[in-house]
């Protein structure tokens, strides 16, 4: 049982949340995750709420441990979702493409934990004042809507600004990144990228492949400013990269971006779907249990700690 802040904030053995990708993660992989020791987490997205109350059940039926929900602020059902949340008494909501200020009052009362993602300092800053629980700290090596700053910059300047505990996020897969997290003063870790290949995952096999095949430099980001997407390199991307030299609007970007990800996450298409991944799949090497990943994960993290505490003479 680990001791860090979040893990007595969430009531959870292991400091490490699941990322709550949009199509991805499911209420199967929450489920694996959380009964596992983490905080597994629903990627709500553009879904409807009869279909994000299918899967918290699905993760009800197969653990009591807390898990949580991701709201997408940009989804057009943002408020039914809100209800949702707190009928459901779900334990933990993350938030991301937006503030979750003026539901912040009812979500607290209900009991839940709302941690926005952020990807700066000032936002960090004006979340604290409103009342959250604590940040998920999101660097730019991250797959999907990325920020400017990287996670080894952005960490430890956050944890400086605010007095919550604080999640670091991006290019994380593995023990050695815990231990780095931990280092700049994290009280966890969110990884996304490492849980596609978990065995609970239910995305596309293709989807899996693609990342499994995954080099150092195989990410790229595609886009326009305030709206960049991480995904590997394939057919999709060269479209961005041509509309972009053609100096394409956003509009443009947008429309040949949508539904893109639901391609590649449930039809498998990975050519010309948006297989997001951050620029850490490459130390992806196979599908496993989530149980495994996260003893993985946290056996690899003490022993890091432990060498470093030699090195020092502790």
């Amino acid at each position: 049982m680990w001791r860090t802040p979040l893990c007595e904030l969430l009531q959870i053995p292991y400091p490490i949340l699941q990322g709550g990708m949009a199509w991805v993660a499911t209420g199967e992989l929450a489920a694996a995750v959380s009964a596992a020791g983490g905080l597994g987490i629903i990627g709500a997205g553009n879904a409807p709420p009869e279909l994000v109350r299918r899967e918290i059940h699905k993760v009800k039926e197969r653990t009591d441990r807390p898990f949580g929900i991701n709201l997408y602020y940009m989804s057009p059902y943002i408020e039914e979702l809100v209800d949702l949340v707190v009928e459901e008494k779900v334990p933990v909501v993350t938030t991301g493409a937006g503030n979750p200020g003026k539901h912040l009052p009812r979500l607290k009362e209900a009991g839940i934990k709302v941690i926005p993602v952020v990807a700066s300092v000032a936002l960090a800053k004006r979340l604290e004042r409103l009342g959250v629980d604590a940040l998920i700290a999101e660097g730019m090596e991250c797959g999907g809507h990325i920020g400017e700053i990287t996670t080894m910059a952005l960490v430890p300047q956050i944890v400086d600004a605010v007095n919550i505990p604080v999640i670091a996020a991006g290019g994380i897969a593995d023990g050695r990144g815990v231990a780095a997290a931990l280092a700049l003063g994290a009280a966890g870790v969110q990884m996304g990228t490492r849980f596609i290949c978990a065995s609970e995952c239910t995305v596309h096999p293709n989807y899996k492949e693609a990342i499994l095949k995954a080099g150092d430099r195989d990410t790229v980001v595609t886009g326009a400013r305030d709206h960049y997407v991480r995904i590997l390199r394939n057919k999709l991307a060269r479209q961005f990269e041509e509309l972009a030299a053609r100096g394409g609007s956003w509009e443009e970007m947008d429309k040949l971006g949508a539904g893109k990800l639901r391609a590649a996450a449930v039809e498998g298409d990975v050519e010309y779907g948006s297989v997001m991944a951050g620029q850490i799949a490459a130390l992806v090497k196979e599908i496993k249990p989530a149980k495994a990943i996260l003893e993985e994960v946290m056996a690899e993290a003490e022993e890091v700690m432990a060498r470093l505490g030699k090195l020092a003479g502790l």
